[in-house]
């Protein structure tokens, strides 16, 4: 009998653009990351293990750039600083980790379902 061990209320949009971050945001050492997935109550991202010295529990900020598409399929970039609670790190090959974050406060919108909204509409009438 297969399991789905899905948990996710919400659908992510996946991408790999730069992601910042700090567990003291205001005192200017950022580490940068790459984007994994995001949804509107948290997102996961790559870094190097020796870059964050972070566990499950701590506060971090993010400065994330996120797409937010139009009927058209053109996109704006929306830039958000975003704090909230380190959930899970997993650690991968070749000395990455990923850091999964659960935001303080949601996305003003679910990233995932947006952009699946432009399928939707067809590119040529």
């Amino acid at each position: 009998m297969e399991k789905n061990s899905e948990r996710r209320r919400e659908q992510r949009l996946r991408y790999q653009w730069p992601v910042w971050f700090a567990h003291d945001y205001n005192n200017g050492a950022l580490s940068q990351g790459q984007m994994v997935d995001v949804s509107s109550g948290g997102a996961s991202f790559t870094c190097y293990a020796g870059v964050a010295c972070l566990h499950p529990g701590q506060q971090i900020t993010t400065r994330i750039s996120v797409p937010y598409y139009h009927a058209d399929a053109s996109f704006d970039i929306n830039e958000f600083i975003q704090a909230g609670e380190v959930c899970r790190i997993d650690h991968l090959p070749n000395g990455l980790i990923r850091i999964a974050v659960k935001f303080f406060h949601p996305l003003p919108f679910k990233p995932g379902e947006h952009a699946n909204k432009k399928l939707e509409v067809p590119l040529f009438s």
